[in-house]
């Protein structure tokens, strides 16, 4: 990996929970990462991070607690950070696949 590329078939995947696996990068205080959801993934608890993010396969819909936004490749994601934009994702697909890029502490 050089200084300006990710190699994202050069990183492991990471699986913490039943039907999501994504491939991290991070760098200056920054994470990049290939996500992909299954169908049977459920989000146990409402997400508080702030995500910029690009649909590349598949379908989800993201729960806004309560009003719900649906995106397919080619959709772009920006969610702001904090318990106003609290969210949670459902596939719609057997298989999701996106790129979301947060900030790290």
């Amino acid at each position: 990996m050089t200084q300006y590329k990710v190699d994202f078939d050069a990183i492991e995947w990471v699986s913490p929970l039943n039907g999501v696996r994504f491939r991290p990068h991070r760098a200056d205080g920054k994470q990049i990462r290939v996500v992909e959801y299954a169908r049977d993934f459920v989000e146990p608890d409402w997400c508080l991070k702030g995500h910029i993010g690009y649909v590349l396969e598949g379908r989800v819909a993201i729960d806004f607690n309560g009003t719900v936004v649906e995106y397919g490749p080619g959709d772009g994601i920006i969610i702001p950070a904090g318990e106003e934009h609290k969210h949670k994702a459902h596939p719609l697909s057997d298989l999701v696949r996106v790129v979301l890029v947060e900030d790290v502490t």
